[in-house]
């Protein structure tokens, strides 16, 4: 067979793609909904709300270098499954698959929805949406999202493209009108920028709940993980796509704050549901319409991200023998069908039964304990296997910041405000053990499952990749 014409993930994104991924994933629709968290917890303190936009920016670059080494070490499609395999053994890396099955369901129901709200919002302007049009637009922006992933990576960069390009345009417009008032220096605008830090200073418990808030927003720079394994010279791409986008980002989120804090008070921040609408129709009341389009805009995006992202995990379980083979193929178009599939089937489920995201909001916090795992890998690695081919090594106090900060996300929620439902989630993730003993462990098979494997590898036209991720993953060194 030509080489060209072998099925497997290909290399074939290098760093434009890769920093449009990188900015896609931590710009989502918050900075244009309700970025006010920060500046709630900041006291309504203008100076403190920057300082501690500033201090997040800082904080996510050390997580996303911490990701960094783990994507360049291993560069793999879902290499932090296979980081916390390699580090902690067969069972710590199902436990982390069986809870980001319901997880990834629940963030692709909750995007999806949102997405349908802002889609349908402008056809309703003095009432709140229907539920069963947004349901509706929600499966079909879903499925929608699915079918361009199974079209493999490459058939949706200029969407990417495009997706960033509106992003950065509409925070350009909002940042440079803001500086342009400023310049300008109507009273107005000014003074409420003259006396930043006249407010009440925050007490040190809000300054660490601004600080959570603020790290939430740019979270997303651990996105490379997923798909190391089909990015070009990682070990250089990544790295490069990183220092060209959080300056880029943290500049854009401090001037839109700015701006932001120009135009309204404080409090007229605080009481608005969406801050860019508020904004756009005190400034260019022309382009109301448009920021609700932006924002689908940018939901869609991130939707189209978090199938691609989560079906590759999916994808290498499958190699790593921990889910059943059918989920180690590829179709023609060298996209994880089987995986991408199943994600939307889940998503649509917990779209239908809305009251399936409540509940799986509360595995979130599982998603800081694999953080920490990840960190205490790192360190575990560098003991253990000191010569491991390590292309990029991460400053080791950065390790420690971000164990520190994923470690007061999972024990704050805990001590502030105990529920049984936390127990509930342990008992949940406790329950993977159901089948991780009998069909891991001791290896049971499920004949009726390989006859299906064979029909279903003929319906959809999927076939076992001629090289599994370990094989490229050599090819790279």
């Amino acid at each position: 067979m030509d080489k060209e014409k072998k099925i497997h993930l290909k290399r074939e994104l290098g760093y434009f793609w890769g920093t449009n991924f990188l900015i896609i994933n931590i710009i989502g629709a918050g900075i244009f909904v309700s970025p006010k968290g920060v500046l709630e917890y900041s006291s309504m303190n203008v100076g403190i709300s920057l300082c501690i936009w500033a201090a997040c920016a800082i904080l996510s670059i050390t997580f996303t270098l911490c990701s960094a080494e783990i994507g360049i070490t291993f560069p793999c499609s879902g290499a932090h499954y296979y980081f916390i395999k390699r580090c902690f053994g067969p069972l710590a890396a199902f436990l982390k698959l069986w809870a980001s099955l319901f997880t990834g369901a629940g963030i692709l129901a909750s995007q999806a929805l949102l997405l349908a709200e802002y889609s349908i919002q402008p056809f309703y302007p003095s009432c709140s949406v229907p539920k069963l049009p947004v349901k509706c637009m929600a499966l079909a922006m879903l499925w929608i999202v699915g079918i361009l992933n199974s079209r493999g990576v490459k058939e949706v960069t200029w969407l990417q493209t495009v997706s960033m390009v509106l992003k950065v345009g509409i925070l350009s417009l909002i940042s440079l009108s803001g500086v342009f008032m400023l310049v300008k220096g109507k009273k107005e605008n000014v003074e409420r920028l003259q006396n930043a830090f006249d407010a009440e200073f925050p007490a040190a418990s809000q300054i660490i709940e601004a600080v959570f808030q603020g790290y939430f927003a740019f979270s997303g720079g651990g996105c490379f993980t997923y798909v190391a394994g089909e990015l070009k010279e990682p070990r250089k791409t990544i790295p490069k796509c990183i220092f060209t986008a959080f300056p880029l980002v943290t500049v854009l989120f401090l001037l839109v704050n700015i701006s932001y804090m120009t135009v309204l008070t404080p409090r007229e921040i605080l009481s608005s549901d969406a801050v860019a609408i508020t904004w756009t129709d005190r400034v260019i009341p022309q382009l109301t319409w448009f920021i609700p389009f932006a924002i689908s805009a940018s939901l869609f995006s991130n939707l189209l991200i978090s199938v691609l992202e989560s079906s590759r995990v999916l994808y290498i379980a499958g190699q790593q023998g921990q889910l059943p083979l059918l989920f180690n193929t590829l179709n023609v178009h060298s996209s994880p069908l089987i995986p991408v599939l199943l994600k939307v089937i889940m998503g649509s489920i917990a779209i239908v039964i809305t009251n399936l995201i409540e509940l799986i909001n509360y595995l979130y916090f599982m998603i800081s304990i694999w953080t920490v795992l990840s960190m205490i890998g790192l360190l575990k690695l560098r003991y253990q296997e000191p010569n491991l081919h390590r292309p990029y090594k991460v400053f080791m106090p950065f390790i420690f910041i971000t164990m520190a900060i994923t470690l007061s996300m999972v024990l704050i929620p805990l001590v502030k405000s105990p529920k049984m439902h936390y127990i509930y989630v342990l008992l949940f993730l406790l329950s993977g053990l159901l089948f991780y003993i009998p069909l891991i462990y001791f290896k049971l098979k499920l004949v009726w499952f390989e006859k299906m494997t064979c029909y279903l590898q003929l319906l959809f036209n999927i076939c076992i990749p001629d090289k599994s991720d370990e094989q490229i993953q050599e090819e790279t060194f």
